[in-house]
């Protein structure tokens, strides 16, 4: 098990050397709350060539290797969907607390025996959303929920962008590949934060690619209450990432991205009214989604259940419960699917 002294900067190993690994070694590497300290590769060679490019100290060469270290207290898995409830659960048998990429798994039933998992040694387990650490998002929940511009009645969210690569892993439907489970938890995942409660009914169509996943999707969702959405993603369009939440007493849109820049700042536009409507645009600071999630994880396992600012157990279940009744509508050429 390792060691939990609750002191320092949490000792986060990285499973396996992805990609979206690279990209989290950057944004974290400011932050006086993380340190990357360990990458597993199930080649020995190829884990110590990442840690050097990336200045880790340790290399591994087996997934195993890592969940045993006793100097890592938390582990980050960027593992091909399919690969995440495994892993996940036996780094938290281990000992280890776990920053799981998105989707949190392929089934409701896998996410659920990961947290069970959890609950049973003891250790944390959250779903890794960085849109959903940027105060950006906040502000945009904090607006719907509050009901100063009245009732949500229709979401629109979307992301799209191209994969042009057929051996791409996203379009693998071994690996769990389909645009749903990669650009799709997004919108998804926005629309039942800002709805709040599950949704009662979907109903989906879909594009497919030769190998069997999804290629372009749009879903429509149905909530207790009337409120209306519709998620849509893409493996064939140019980078498109939108939300538009229109309710009783005005309209709000965002692109809700991941990372902010100077050169992709955070921009909501708020209209207040009906036609004679005020308009307002927010305008929020630059900020590596990365390591505001990953400074947020580091909160919580410290002691601070309130540090974690992402999606929750009970709603990571609920988007995936909605994931698997989105792809089972497609696959039914559209008939609804009731959760």
């Amino acid at each position: 098990m390792a060691d939990t002294d609750n002191t320092g900067p949490l000792r986060i190993g990285i499973l396996s050397t992805a990609n979206i690994g690279r990209h989290f070694i950057a944004g974290v590497k400011p932050s006086d709350k993380v340190k990357v300290v360990a990458v597993a590769s199930r080649d020995l060679a190829s884990a110590q060539a990442f840690a050097d490019r990336h200045a880790i100290p340790r290399a591994l060469g087996s997934y195993d290797a890592l969940l045993a270290d006793p100097e890592v207290e938390a582990i980050y898995n960027p593992l091909p969907n399919s690969m995440h409830a495994e892993w996940t659960i036996r780094a938290l048998e281990a000992g280890k607390h776990v920053l799981c990429e998105k989707p949190i798994a392929v089934t409701a039933a896998d996410a659920r025996a990961m947290f069970a998992a959890a609950h049973s040694a003891g250790r944390c387990l959250v779903e890794a959303f960085p849109y959903r650490a940027q105060p950006q998002t906040h502000a945009v929940a904090e607006l719907v929920h509050s009901g100063e511009i009245g009732l949500p009645k229709i979401i629109q969210a979307a992301f799209g962008f191209p994969v042009a690569n057929p051996s791409n892993i996203r379009l693998d439907p071994g690996l769990g590949g389909g645009a749903l489970l990669d650009a799709g938890t997004y919108p998804v995942s926005l629309i039942r934060l800002l709805a709040g409660v599950k949704p009662i009914r979907v109903s989906a169509m879909a594009t497919w690619t030769e190998s069997g996943v999804d290629a372009t999707l749009i879903a429509n969702i149905e909530f207790p209450g009337g409120l209306l959405a519709q998620a849509a993603c893409s493996f064939g369009t140019g980078v498109y990432r939108r939300a538009t939440i229109a309710c009783e007493g005005g309209v709000v849109m965002t692109e809700y991205l991941n990372h902010l820049t100077a050169a992709a700042p955070g921009v909501v536009d708020i209209s207040r009214g009906g036609w004679d409507a005020t308009n307002e645009t927010r305008r929020f600071e630059p900020l590596d989604g990365f390591r505001a999630e990953a400074d947020s994880f580091a909160d919580l396992v410290r002691g601070d259940p309130a540090g974690w600012t992402g999606i929750g157990e009970a709603e990571s279940i609920e988007v995936m419960e909605m994931l698997e009744a989105i792809i089972a509508s497609a696959a039914a050429h559209g008939a609804p699917v009731e959760l």
